[in-house]
């Protein structure tokens, strides 16, 4: 196998956020925040919350000489070489989501992938992840796992992809696990109680690290007898196992 000489480049560094309103010391590790601090370039998928983050940390450098480019479902591929140009001269970069882990349901796996085809050294960093925080808190498996993004908006349709998880998750004992905008919990988790088999554990993880954080797994059937708690406009994960 033919090595890759990245001597003359710099490394992408993947820079968890927090989840929420947390101080960032209080969910990133001292080696994460020290890295973090010595950086002049980042792209980040929001500037002016990747301004906020950086500022609370402090950073060393001054913020108005951080350089910090833009990514997010907006940008154009053409773009993306751009963005590597401190790595290709030499410099570290470091790559941000709005929140959590960047590159996970994020558009930033694109820079990733970019970087890796050119060569570059990509060193992910340790931070919080709402989608695995939500399955080891769940109690479902672990083991076998799937993580599917928004499930479709329609009523109809929403309710058919739900199904058809559900069989997946019996037939290969497989966590099923989606997220939802946060206005619309409410609407999804009813229609999960109402569509899944009453065996069928449904989970509900909001607000994960924060101090209002709540974890709940339910059977169907016990979610069918019970009220709906207060998760409206809260950032959730769902995830189900039947």
């Amino acid at each position: 196998m033919q090595n890759i000489d990245t001597g003359k480049r710099g490394t992408l560094y993947l820079i968890p956020v927090p989840l929420g309103n947390n101080q960032p010391s209080c969910v990133l590790p001292a080696t994460v925040l020290a890295k973090t601090r010595g950086l002049a370039h980042f792209v980040a998928e929001n500037a002016k919350s990747a301004r906020a983050f950086l500022k609370s940390l402090p950073n060393e450098i001054p913020l108005q000489q951080i350089d910090i480019q833009e990514l997010n479902e907006h940008t154009p591929s053409i773009r993306l070489p751009g963005l590597l140009a401190p790595l290709l001269a030499g410099s570290d970069l470091g790559l941000v989501s709005e929140a959590g882990c960047p590159a996970v349901a994020d558009p930033g796996a694109a820079l990733v992938a970019l970087a890796h085809a050119q060569g570059v050294r990509v060193a992910p960093l340790v931070g919080p992840s709402a989608i695995l925080l939500a399955l080891m808190g769940s109690g479902l498996s672990g083991q076998n796992f799937s993580f599917h993004g928004y499930l479709p908006v329609r009523e109809q349709a929403r309710l058919q992809k739900l199904r058809e998880l559900e069989k997946a998750s019996r037939q290969e004992q497989r966590t099923q696990i989606f997220i939802e905008t946060p206005y619309r919990n409410h609407q999804m988790l009813d229609t999960l109680r109402q569509a899944c088999a009453p065996g069928t554990r449904v989970c509900v993880a909001c607000d994960l690290t924060l101090d209002s954080e709540t974890i709940i797994t339910r059977s169907c059937a016990d979610w069918r007898r019970q009220d709906l708690p207060s998760i409206d406009r809260r950032p959730a994960v769902f995830l189900l196992q039947a």
